[in-house]
């Protein structure tokens, strides 16, 4: 290959290389190939893709900044692979269509407590326009049934199991290494979305996990300031019909996206350890208020999964998300209390639709999950990285001016 800089009309300084600390943001759509025999070969190595290419052809097939990011997040997760996408929904449609094959008529098993927008496109995209069969597992009083769950696999036979390990908005655990055991005894692929979770408390795929993926637009980033997904794994087939299946749907991440996130996660665990630290001390009080109902938390001994946690997690935390409900005698005086609550807040605690930013943020239950979780005094609320005294003051603040 001729070095990058042999138009001698484009002067280097001094035609050395710049020694950058990082990968630079390569914003090129395309990259220059230089003769018939080099196009030709670049294109022949995209239709077996190895993890990096020998050329850089079209920034929709591979960017060299993109992937500079999918090896920090694969170092993170501890996988041999990393495909980043533009969205955490976009991951998870690349993440199932791995498994997507013409004719095969086996259903998808999805437990229920997951993302809402996850729920909307299996029943919007997967069941209604791909015609795939899509069962539910459902938890009973916010504990999924270990023996249950074979009986189903057993019974259904599905090609795949799709779960969370921390689930969004109740936070509920599965005791994800029997579920692993079990789908692998009946040769189920296992697609996990560890958001959540993060891998500073978990890593599926050291225990069986096919494709794990994440909305790094929420704790990779951790600084509300761009939105990508997170495919990864270690089964280089796997890896081979992601890298296609992103440039043939244009999932690409952008280059400068992919710098963001790339310097972003280098502070990751830093922060989420923070912000673990915040939602235990957050749970703590909520738990001891008299305004509230309940506290769904795991590290609270009365989450109906906190074993589960523990067995999972040990003690690195039990994640930044904690999600409680206002008490009151009727539906009314909840949502009043709750409606206090955020604009007593407001100044320093913003009702932002994501998670993960570096200072807290809430979100009202019922105005966003409300067919699902109709509670009108629920609010799910992402702890961010202030230091604890700082945040547990607001909210001690706040409380006391409910009445």
């Amino acid at each position: 290959m001729k070095p990058l800089n042999h138009d001698k009309s484009i002067t280097p300084m001094k035609n050395k290389p710049v020694n950058s600390a990082r990968m630079p943001i390569y914003r090129d759509s395309g990259f220059e190939l230089y003769d018939a025999e080099t196009i030709a070969e670049a294109y022949r190595g995209e239709s077996d893709p190895e993890r990096i290419p020998d050329h850089y052809l079209y920034s929709r097939y591979r960017n060299p900044t993109v992937e500079a990011a999918e090896l920090e997040v694969q170092k993170l997760e501890g996988t041999k692979w990393t495909i980043l996408v533009e969205s955490g929904m976009a991951a998870i449609d690349l993440a199932v269509s791995l498994f997507q094959d013409a004719g095969d008529k086996r259903p998808w098993l999805f437990f229920s407590e997951i993302y809402g927008g996850t729920i909307s496109f299996a029943d919007e995209i997967l069941e209604k326009r791909r015609g795939i069969d899509i069962r539910e597992f459902n938890p009973v009083n916010g504990k999924y049934n270990l023996d249950e769950f074979e009986s189903v696999v057993r019974n259904v036979r599905p090609k795949l199991v799709y779960v969370e390990i921390i689930s969004n908005p109740l936070l509920l655990v599965p005791d994800a290494i029997g579920i692993f055991s079990i789908a692998k005894k009946y040769g189920v692929k296992i697609i996990v979305d560890n958001t959540f979770a993060t891998p500073y408390l978990f890593k599926p795929a050291d225990h069986g996990a096919d494709i794990v993926i994440h909305s790094a637009t929420k704790y990779f980033s951790g600084h509300g300031n761009l939105t990508a997904g997170a495919v990864c794994g270690n089964d280089e087939a796997l890896m081979k019909s992601a890298i296609k299946y992103r440039r043939y749907t244009g999932h690409m991440l952008s280059a400068d996206d992919a710098y963001r996130l790339s310097t972003q996660i280098l502070t990751f665990s830093l922060r989420f350890k923070q912000q673990c630290l915040n939602a235990e001390a957050i749970a703590a009080l909520l738990q001891g208020s008299e305004v509230i109902s309940r506290v769904w938390y795991p590290g609270l001994k009365d989450h109906p999964a906190h074993n589960e946690a523990k067995i999972l997690f040990g003690n690195k935390g039990f994640g930044g998300m904690v999600t409680f409900d206002f008490a009151g005698k009727s539906p009314a005086e909840k949502r009043r209390r709750r409606n206090e609550f955020i604009e007593t807040v407001s100044e320093k605690i913003k009702v932002i639709p994501t998670l993960g930013d570096p200072r807290s943020i809430i979100m009202p239950v019922e105005s966003v999950w409300g067919e699902k979780y109709p509670e009108p005094g629920m609010l799910r609320m992402s702890l961010g990285f202030e230091e604890t005294e700082e945040i547990t003051g607001i909210i001690t603040d706040a409380l006391k001016k409910i009445k």
